[in-house]
């Protein structure tokens, strides 16, 4: 690949998802500040349906509404089946799915929006599985002092802001939130598919930090970030990241966003990333048996530099793509898509957790070291009914496969009796299973109201 120049990745590229966006519903101003005689802005995004974009799925229908608090509760429920019936039930290589065999929570929320006289705010808790794998991806509480992984785990959002009466909104908001890179929600109830392709999976889910959203028109968004990095609680070293996203819908059909970030992350490298969409709807026709369809691209890429290496042998590549049908006034769905990466150095590759190993530790059994080559591609296909909008009952198959032994084999990832010195140390005498394919399926129940 060659050189990668920060202002090809930094500047704004058109992107999607105001479903990722929560502060988005917040965006119209009040109708007072419009003056004697002058009618309100449009509020953003509202001149269309778009529930049909990824993200963005769930009934209009808000049944926890309390006066100025809207409530939101969440449950992702799951079983997994990984056809190499690893024997420590440790499925390797996802930021959504990890037990094999097993029923198991992944999310439990439970939270909501506030808006009153222009001051907002939003909490959305993560109970279950969520709380403990997330965390351990990210490496930035190894510096320095606090638990900040067990200060911030139960926590998916938490933020307050201010709506400001100009243009058609603008919100500054601090604390936690979506990152929206890799297009698919970190909610697997808002997707078209449980398991995301690479490219959302191995990209962040949350930002720390401050975000403006400014909306000069109804159907524009423009967001800066200043943040302290790629999915980080805390700073990696002796500076933030920042980025932003463009949103842009023309019409109710068509979908446009571009996520932007640098960042000087682990090892004192600087990070640069562009992450890009466009989804598009191209059947609506609501009474059919076949009553939507719709399409999405997402296109990735980024760099390191610093720390011995280079933008040329260490980045980031890959795509993914996906076709949507509904049926039965939505409620059936069928999705198939899926994507590759190409990774050199791995930096960006979820390390496989071997020995207990986690993004802080790393493990010799899956090194992490410039040049290090990592390819992989992979196919999902899901199937949803959903006899109510706010539940969905989806069955997923998945196919994963990797240049290198990446995914949990047979023998599983952990020693005998359990884990065994430091996290992802080496266990004399023995080695972890690794394989170069997964085959998986996955039974959900997912409840969104």
């Amino acid at each position: 690949m060659s050189r990668i120049h920060p202002i090809a990745l930094v500047a704004p590229m058109l992107v999607l998802c105001a479903a990722l966006c929560p502060g988005a519903g917040w965006a119209a101003a009040d109708s007072t500040a419009a003056g004697p005689g002058k009618p309100a802005p449009a509020e953003p995004f509202a001149f269309a349906d778009f529930s049909w974009v990824p993200g963005n799925a769930g009934a209009s229908e808000r049944p926890l509404t309390f006066g100025p608090f809207t409530g939101e509760f969440r449950v992702d429920d799951v079983y997994h089946y990984e056809f190499s019936n690893p024997q420590d039930g440790t499925i390797s290589g996802s930021s959504e799915v990890f037990r094999h065999g097993e029923f198991q929570l992944t999310q439990l929320g439970l939270g909501g929006d506030l808006l009153y006289k222009n001051v907002m705010g939003r909490v959305m808790t993560q109970f279950g599985m969520y709380s403990q794998t997330t965390p351990r991806n990210d490496a930035s509480p190894g510096r320095g002092q606090w638990q900040l992984d067990n200060a911030y785990r139960f926590l998916s959002e938490a933020y307050g802001g201010y709506h400001f009466d100009a243009l058609h909104g603008v919100n500054l908001q601090a604390g936690i939130f979506m990152s929206y890179i890799g297009l698919w929600s970190y909610y697997n109830a808002d997707n078209w598919t449980y398991q995301p392709s690479y490219v959302s999976s191995n990209t962040p889910w949350f930002f720390n930090g401050v975000r403006l959203q400014i909306f000069p028109s109804d159907n524009l968004k423009i967001e800066p970030w200043l943040i302290n990095g790629w999915q980080s609680y805390g700073r990696f070293n002796d500076a933030p990241g920042g980025g932003g996203q463009i949103l842009w819908r023309p019409n109710g059909s068509l979908s446009i966003v571009g996520n932007q970030y640098v960042g000087k992350d682990a090892l004192n490298r600087l990070r640069l990333h562009t992450d890009d969409s466009i989804m598009g709807k191209y059947l609506d026709h609501p009474g059919r048996t076949l009553d939507r369809a719709a399409w999405s691209l997402t296109l990735d890429a980024g760099g390191e530099s610093g720390g011995g290496v280079s933008y040329s042998s260490q980045y980031f590549l890959g795509f993914m793509a996906y076709h949507r049908l509904w049926f039965d006034r939505d409620r059936y769905g069928l999705t198939l898509g899926g994507g590759a990466i190409n990774n050199p150095g791995r930096y960006l590759v979820l390390l496989p957790p071997i020995n207990g190993a986690t993004a802080f530790s790393g493990t010799p059994y899956f090194t992490e070291n410039p040049g290090d080559g990592f390819r992989a591609w992979d196919l999902q296909l899901s199937a949803d009914y959903a006899p109510r909008p706010f539940i969905t009952f989806r069955g997923e198959f998945n196919y994963r496969e990797a240049n290198v032994p990446y995914f949990s084999g047979p023998g599983g990832v952990t020693p005998p009796g359990g884990n065994q010195g430091s996290p992802g140390s080496i266990v004399s005498g023995w080695s972890p299973d690794l394989v170069k394919v997964e085959r998986r399926l996955t039974l959900a129940m997912l409840v969104k109201m």
